[in-house]
């Protein structure tokens, strides 16, 4: 599937409906704001002005961020990606996953370490390493 942004945020999908094609069950969400647009294999999510986070396509992948939503509502400056799961770091350097946990998309094993200061973040196409301040 592939994903375009428009002049105005505006976001158009098209390809397998399955792998992110379809993105009509958010599509009010991206009439309009979306800055950037990251990837897994199977699903996308964009940022829109301000920092909030909106997801779609195959929910093990990374299509649905409904379990961490409060945290991606708003401040999201980057995500990241493996082929199954996103990782996104806010202002502050606080980092939130979701996705496939074999894949990185449970940090809660580190999320102490990942609550402020990450500056950096790199991927490989099952784990995500993480670069802080100092």
């Amino acid at each position: 599937a592939l994903a375009a942004v428009k002049e105005g945020g505006e976001v158009v999908t098209w390809g397998d409906p399955a792998r992110g094609g379809d993105c009509s069950g958010v599509a009010d969400r991206l009439a309009a704001g979306v800055t950037a647009i990251y990837s897994t294999d199977r699903a996308f999510a964009a940022v829109k002005e301000g920092g909030e986070v909106v997801t779609w396509g195959d929910p093990d992948y990374g299509g649905d961020c409904s379990g961490v939503a409060d945290r991606l509502a708003a401040g999201v400056t980057a995500i990241y990606s493996t082929d199954r799961a996103f990782a996104a770091v806010k202002e502050g350097g606080e980092v939130v996953t979701w996705g496939h946990p074999d894949y990185g998309g449970d940090c809660s094993g580190v999320a102490d370490r990942l609550a402020a200061g990450v500056t950096a973040i790199y991927s490989t196409d099952r784990a995500f390493a993480a670069v802080k301040e100092g």
